[in-house]
C-alpha cells in the first residue's frame, strides 16, 4: 500500500493533477473527513471516480497483505462504479491471484 501511495505522489508532483476533475485525480481513491456532520457515519467519505460512499465502520482486512497493481486499481474502479449504479461485480481470474482480498 505504502508503495502505491508513493506512487501517487509521484504522479501528483507530475503535469496529470493538474485540476481536481482530471481523471487521473478522480482514478485515485480519495478520503474525506468532515466531523461537522451529525450522523457520526457521514464523518469519513470514500470517493473514486463518480463514486461516493460513507464509511461505515466496516472490518477492511489486513490491507498490507495486498499488492496494488494496476490490475487491482482498475478492479476497485470498476467495482465502485457498479455500486454506485446499485449493480454488483464477480472477479474472475486463477486462484491464488487476491480476487477475494480485493473485494
Amino acid at each position: 500500500w505504502e508503495q502505491h501511495v508513493e506512487g501517487a505522489k509521484l504522479k501528483s508532483d507530475g503535469d496529470s493533477f493538474r485540476r481536481k476533475h482530471d481523471f487521473d485525480w478522480l482514478y485515485q481513491m480519495r478520503f474525506h473527513h468532515d466531523a461537522s456532520q451529525e450522523d457520526v457515519l457521514s464523518h469519513l467519505t470514500i470517493a473514486m471516480a463518480n463514486a461516493s460512499f460513507n464509511y461505515g465502520f466496516e472490518y477492511l482486512g489486513v490491507a498490507d497483505k495486498l499488492v496494488q497493481t494496476p490490475l487491482t486499481d482498475r478492479c476497485y474502479l470498476t467495482l465502485t462504479g457498479a455500486l454506485h449504479l446499485k449493480m454488483g461485480g464477480a472477479p474472475a481470474g486463477p486462484a491464488g491471484t487476491g480476487k477475494t482480498e480485493t473485494v
